[in-house]
């Protein structure tokens, strides 16, 4: 029997349950195609017409679907509801302000569950994705620092090994992506200095490898509420931009006064 074969009392439910975990824990992703069913069955070390009845239950929960060949898929559907509209608002600076706030406070329970839970796989994991971090800095590639930024954080989330937390972030994931990209942009252009953010990260970063969950906890918050007090300034900043520009455009929409007559 191979490290990942099933060998249970009711074989279809357990190869359905087997496979839904994957996909709840963040495993197996919406849209991702699973391997094509001889495949899949010898992976499993089960047979196939156990694992065809274990998907179908799976589909008939929603979770997977199939093509015209059966081949099967991990739903898009998974995590569609609540996506979606939150991806409409990140359009609003006001709301990615929200965003932060959020991730202040889930972030900050995750690198303190990931502290006292991740497996050396995790740790290791969360190490190359901290010095990828490092490597893009030094090169100075604001879009390989947002990358790994979110990877780093993503492989927390993984860490925290609570199955809800990382389920509900991985069905915000394109909102949080776009979220950590927004401010990493933001903060390497008009930080004084961009290697503060790597130090904030660093703090978490070692935290977690000391497997000190309450520094990992306090090290995620403070990273989050330095952000955070950086991007409201630049907000304001930005705000009292525009304010400028649409009084300078004035003089283009208003029609010029004429002297006033006299009486």
């Amino acid at each position: 029997m191979t490290a990942t074969s099933i060998k249970p009392a009711k074989l279809a439910d357990a190869i359905a349950e087997h496979l839904q975990q994957l996909i709840l824990e963040g495993t197996l992703q919406a849209g991702e195609r699973l391997l094509p069913e001889r495949e899949l069955s010898t992976k499993l070390d089960v047979s196939r017409p156990s694992l065809r009845e274990g998907i179908a239950k799976l589909v008939q929960r929603g979770l997977l679907t199939t093509d015209a060949q059966g081949v099967a898929h991990v739903s898009d559907q998974v995590g569609h509801t609540l996506r979606d509209p939150l991806m409409l608002l990140m359009d609003d600076p006001d709301a990615r302000i929200d965003c932060m706030e959020f991730r202040s406070v889930v972030e900050a329970a995750a690198a303190g569950y990931a502290a006292e839970r991740a497996s050396e796989v995790d740790r290791t994991l969360i190490g190359e994705h901290f010095q990828a971090m490092i490597a893009a800095h030094a090169l100075g590639d604001v879009e390989a620092i947002a990358r790994w930024d979110a990877e780093f954080h993503f492989a927390i989330y993984e860490a925290s090994h609570n199955l809800l937390m990382l389920h509900f972030m991985r069905s915000l994931e394109t909102m949080l992506r776009s979220n950590v990209y927004l401010n990493r942009r933001n903060l390497f252009e008009h930080r004084a200095s961009p290697e503060s953010q790597l130090d904030e990260h660093r703090a978490i970063h070692d935290a977690i490898m000391a497997r000190d969950a309450e520094a990992a906890r306090a090290a995620a918050q403070a990273h989050m509420m330095s952000t955070l007090r950086t991007q409201r300034l630049i907000q304001e900043s930005e705000r009292r931009q525009a304010a400028s520009i649409r009084r300078l455009a004035h003089k283009d929409l208003v029609a010029p006064q004429r002297g006033r007559a006299r009486h």
